[in-house]
């Protein structure tokens, strides 16, 4: 038991390698640590509330709302504004940002997926909450606006997911490494299982809706091609590992290495993913744990965001695999 270190611990642990370090970002990383552990309790035991099925009204992004969507959504924005530590928060299921009450002395903007992959939720696949938090720009809190939340993702100072699996983990990283935690029920804290994760180099696995295939430019049929063919030297043909959850496929490929490609089609030529509540708090933590992530044209977190919602294809995962994705859809092989 001397041994366990909870979350709650880390987050101390790594503040005190940052000499200056005041702990508001501490204080804002339990906050989410919290929230999520109220999203935990009801996704699952989702089967035997009446949470499931659909809420009957469409988001922002016109698709169809979840009654799970709704509560993650309400859970985290009220169990992390009343504390004051956010000037401004945005969700992928509000079409505005978000105010919350005292937000007069936060200094930090929270960006956030509430419940990524919430389509599976009815037939018991994995799911998860994905978080990005940036500082505001200005001095006052009380002058945040939208321009605070539409930063680089390079200027991110926190991002994570939690993913609620078959065990439920919290997977963070401050700039300093990533680091996953395991949550304990039976005691109610979430304890360090996977300390400085690092993806490999090159993966075995490629992960992606191969439904879409007819929407596929040439270039991604090109490389889609590349890594079926056999090749001993670079380990290819990879194999097939699809999940259709983000958070889930992204985490298998995180510890395993792969890479998951949702790329732009005829039908969505920017891309479908969200750049900011999803694309940029992942490819924060894909650097920090030594993978790659890219929009097949330029690295994601240098990306220039210019509305809240904005989406963007996606490349993600072990450097060599991005790498050569890249380059075909670049035309450069």
């Amino acid at each position: 038991m001397n041994n366990l270190i909870t979350i709650e611990r880390h987050f101390l642990e790594q503040q005190m390698q940052h000499p200056g370090a005041s702990g508001s970002l501490t204080a804002v990383l339990n906050d989410v640590a919290f929230a999520s552990k109220l999203v935990r309790r009801e996704v699952v035991r989702a089967g035997l509330v009446d949470i499931l099925g659909m809420a009957g009204t469409t988001n922002v992004q016109g698709e169809e709302v979840k009654k799970l969507d709704l509560f993650a959504n309400e859970r985290i924005i009220n169990a992390i504004g009343q504390h004051g530590r956010f000037a401004i928060m945005g969700s992928e299921e509000n079409e505005e940002t978000i105010i919350p009450p005292k937000s007069e002395t936060g200094k930090y903007v929270l960006l956030f997926d509430p419940l990524d992959g919430s389509s599976n939720i009815d037939v018991n696949v994995s799911v998860g909450t994905i978080f990005s938090i940036y500082r505001i720009t200005g001095d006052s809190p009380e002058d945040a606006s939208l321009q605070d939340c539409l930063q680089k993702g390079l200027k991110q100072v926190a991002a994570g997911y939690v993913i609620y699996g078959s065990s439920v983990m919290m997977v963070y990283t401050t700039g300093n490494g990533v680091h996953g935690f395991t949550y304990d029920p039976t005691i109610g804290e979430f304890l360090l299982s996977h300390e400085n994760i690092t993806i490999p180099e090159r993966g075995k696995y490629y992960s992606m809706n191969e439904g879409s295939w007819h929407q596929f430019n040439q270039t991604t049929k090109n490389y889609i091609d590349y890594i079926k063919e056999e090749d001993k030297a670079t380990g290819r043909p990879y194999s097939t590992r699809y999940i259709g959850s983000l958070v889930a496929d992204f985490h298998r490929n995180l510890l395993t290495g792969g890479i998951f490609i949702y790329p732009a089609t005829k039908k969505h030529a920017n891309g479908k993913l969200r750049l900011m509540y999803e694309a940029n708090p992942l490819a924060f933590i894909c650097e920090q744990a030594g993978g790659k992530a890219s929009d097949g044209k330029q690295r994601i977190l240098d990306i220039d965001p210019a509305e809240l919602h904005q989406r963007t294809p996606l490349y993600i995962g072990s450097k060599e695999d991005v790498t050569v994705a890249e380059k075909f859809e670049q035309g450069l092989r």
